[in-house]
């Protein structure tokens, strides 16, 4: 950085010699640096998803898939394992709004247990009573609410592709009685349902749910707890797969990662190319300007100097794309936002993808040139007094 300031109007000047080609080696930088802020988003909105699953709760679901039910009854002998302090039911309800475009991730689960099991979905205490008190109310996540403009009170017929009510119709009315939010970045985008009233108005399946979750009382004991509810079940009609929510999470993202991995080989792809522009831009330059290289050694510069000046160069194109993608990326996550929280909340640069691109910067500056410094450190002043 120092090398910078201290030839930066030489630089400047070399920028300006071919501004077509600066032009277009900065903006494939450019490019490169906003594919890795948008990939880095991604991960991070994967991850945070991961980092807020609790790891003292247990998902118990059918050892075949999830898509199986399991019995009601399986609750309480659930409960009664050692060291499990909560179980709550849920179930896939398959709901949308309006339009089958608009799925909204719902479940029927038992108010008070959940919210017991889940202390980090605040919800006032008027409105948590409400909810408890009205069995068609639902609890929206905050994202789904300002997406749709729901506020509490507001009726919301909710249709299903899964679910039918014992009169064959698919609507489901409800109302909102609660609005939660996750401060710590969690996912927003769920309804939450009474079990109740869903086991009461569901026209098949009755009896049967989707999945337990199971709080326990530490950590500690949640790979045991796993195990003695999977051996409960052993042999039975439904067998059971218990794992910690956040394993499945992990898992869940996981599955989903290969999308992640793409964009990290295309990003490579792409810091390989603009390592090979940007390398041949700085030969090219260093090419067009050998004479001058000759004469800035005939007026003192040493060959280190001159070497300084050409990795300069090579660092300062780098920082300019970088800098403008990376900020391209961050621009694109606040103005999609409200948007993308739908589908990926925590979709947003994290400071280390920053730290990372600087890193970049310094690493691909210099390697792309190096050997033009090399080769201009070597330059002989007769020599270079001769080219034309």
């Amino acid at each position: 950085m120092f090398a910078i300031a201290r030839y930066l109007p030489l630089l400047a000047a070399s920028l300006r010699r071919k501004r077509v080609r600066t032009f277009f080696t900065i903006a494939s930088i450019v490019v490169a640096f906003l594919l890795y802020g948008l990939a880095a988003s991604m991960h991070h909105a994967f991850d945070a998803g991961v980092a807020v699953a609790g790891a003292d709760r247990l998902m118990v679901m059918h050892k075949v898939s999830f898509t199986q039910l399991l019995p009601i009854s399986y609750q309480s002998r659930i409960r009664s394992v050692q060291n499990v302090v909560a179980v709550a039911p849920q179930t896939w309800f398959g709901a949308w709004f309006r339009d089958e475009h608009n799925q909204i991730p719902t479940f029927p689960t038992e108010p008070e247990t959940y919210l017991r099991m889940y202390p980090e979905a605040l919800l006032p205490e008027d409105q948590e009573q409400a909810w408890i008190a009205d069995r068609a109310g639902i609890v929206v996540g905050r994202s789904i609410a300002d997406a749709f403009g729901w506020k509490v009170g507001d009726p919301v017929p909710l249709r299903s592709a899964i679910w039918r009510r014992e009169d064959g119709s698919d609507t489901w009315d409800v109302t909102v009685r609660g609005i939660y939010d996750m401060p710590n970045g969690g996912d927003t985008r769920n309804i939450l349902m009474h079990q109740d009233y869903f086991e009461e108005a569901k026209q098949q399946a009755k009896g049967l749910v989707g999945w337990y979750v199971v709080k326990v009382d530490s950590v500690d004991h949640a790979t045991l707890v796993a195990k003695r509810i999977d051996a409960m079940f052993a042999n039975s009609p439904a067998e059971t797969k218990t794992s910690s929510e956040r394993a499945m999470a992990q898992s869940f993202m996981n599955q989903i990662g290969n999308v992640s991995a793409i964009l990290s080989y295309i990003v490579a792809a792409v810091f390989f190319t603009m390592l090979l522009v940007t390398a041949n831009t700085i030969a090219q330059s260093v090419r067009e300007r050998t004479n001058e290289l000759g004469v800035l050694k005939t007026l003192g510069f040493s060959n280190g100097g001159v070497m300084a000046l050409v990795l300069a160069e090579s660092l300062l194109v780098t920082s300019l794309g970088a800098v403008l993608g990376m900020l391209l990326a961050w621009w694109i996550g606040v103005q999609f936002e409200p948007l993308l929280s739908q589908y990926v909340p925590g979709f947003r640069v994290p400071t280390s993808a920053f730290l990372a691109a600087a890193g970049y910067v310094v690493a691909l500056g210099g390697i792309a040139g190096a050997m033009p410094a090399w080769q201009a450190m070597r330059l002989r002043i007769v020599e270079a007094l001769r080219r034309e």
